[in-house]
């Protein structure tokens, strides 16, 4: 009997990973930080990564009922997108906007495009920045962490009523005998008051009092494991972070009295989450070595310029989204270059040099001339 031979496609070896079990490890290393997040927050923290992850897998489904979309729930993309979305929201955050922010980061950042595997930019960025235009004031009032009573009670502001807008934080914060500048965040209190944050509170997020968000410690450590087990590519975080604090480094070095130290621009705001879990979106990002590590120095580097120089306090949002944009073109100029080809694919003009007689062996001058096989057309023959 003859064998049979078979001819199939690239790529010839495939490995045992799928997107299910990469979606699922990412939301295996999300749940210690989620877990953190609820210790600084309490209730309040843990009713929002509810409704927000709630709310995009409700989108999720309504958009793969239609036929929209593809993918499918137990892909836990829509499941990640609702918790990085969560994380970078503050705390008190009124749960009927974030149900809209997780409604929009699928429907715009995901579902428009169709589906898992589509998106140009990373869905929970997209309905972040959908959020923080439509309400400016409420993403930007936070309240501090470790507060007494935060596993008994709400915070006043995430329990209004849908259309509506939200208690005001800062009387809150004064019953409590607290100042109302206690829930900014490390970034808005550098930005505008000229208070510098302890670098070591920071990293470990411990410090009470503090509006920040999950340990940048923890999420390090999170961001380890993917990358040891392949999940995360290192190549991007190392180069948003290295970027970041490089870039952070020199201006300190040149005006170390208007610029902070590189070590409280690299733990403050969400540039460490941002660069491990955001950043490493595989449909936004690059794939190439090269492409991988302009995209990351694009995005440290952004951040750094618009904390410092933009009236915003906090830029890696903006950053990743403008290198997810950028990806494309990232992309097309790190690929490897064919022989004769240039970056852009236009070919290479050929080098050419007057060749010496000296310098032809006899053998060659001496060889009969090749004639073509084919014939030319007689001068005036019709064609």
């Amino acid at each position: 009997m003859t064998p049979t031979v078979e001819i199939r496609s690239a790529p010839h070896v495939k490995a045992p990973r799928s997107v299910e079990q990469i979606m699922r490890n990412v939301v295996y290393s999300l749940l210690p930080v989620c877990a953190f997040f609820i210790l600084q927050y309490g209730i309040s923290a843990a009713a929002l990564l509810i409704v927000v992850t709630g709310a995009c897998l409700l989108t999720e489904r309504f958009f793969l009922a239609t036929g929209t979309q593809a993918g499918r729930l137990a892909d836990w993309s829509a499941t990640i997108t609702g918790i990085l979305l969560a994380l970078s929201l503050p705390p008190g955050f009124p749960l009927w906007m974030g149900f809209v922010a997780g409604a929009v980061a699928i429907a715009l950042g995901k579902a428009i495009f169709g589906g898992i595997g589509f998106n140009v930019f990373n869905p929970a960025l997209v309905g972040r920045a959908f959020v923080q235009a439509a309400f400016p004031t409420a993403i930007a009032t936070y309240t501090p962490s470790f507060l007494p009573g935060r596993f008994s009670e709400f915070v006043p502001s995430s329990l209004a009523m849908p259309l509506m807008m939200p208690a005001d934080v800062s009387v809150w914060l004064h019953e409590r005998q607290l100042d109302a500048l206690a829930g900014a965040t490390p970034l808005a209190k550098w930005k505008f008051e000229g208070v510098l944050a302890n670098a070591v509170d920071l990293l470990t997020s411990l410090s009470g009092h503090m509006a920040v968000g999950p340990a940048p410690l923890l999420i390090l450590l999170c961001g380890a494991y993917l990358a040891a087990r392949r999940f995360l590519d290192w190549r991007i975080p190392a180069s948003i972070l290295g970027s970041a604090t490089a870039l952070a480094l020199v201006l300190y070095s040149i005006n170390p009295e208007h610029y902070p130290n590189p070590l409280f621009m690299l733990f403050s705001g969400g540039l460490i989450i941002g660069a491990i879990y955001m950043a490493t979106d595989m449909v936004s990002s690059p794939v190439t070595p090269r492409g991988m590590v302009l995209y990351g120095v694009l995005i440290g580097v952004l951040t750094v310029v618009i904390r410092y120089y933009s009236g915003l306090p906090e830029g890696v949002m903006y950053a990743i989204l403008i290198g997810n944009a950028s990806m494309p073109l990232i992309e097309r100029i790190s690929q490897p270059t064919p022989f004769g080809k240039g970056v852009f694919n236009r070919q290479k003009r050929p080098a050419s040099f007057t060749l010496d007689p000296d310098f032809i062996a006899p053998e060659i001058t001496r060889a009969p001339t090749r004639t073509s096989r084919f014939s030319r057309k007689k001068d005036g023959a019709d064609a």
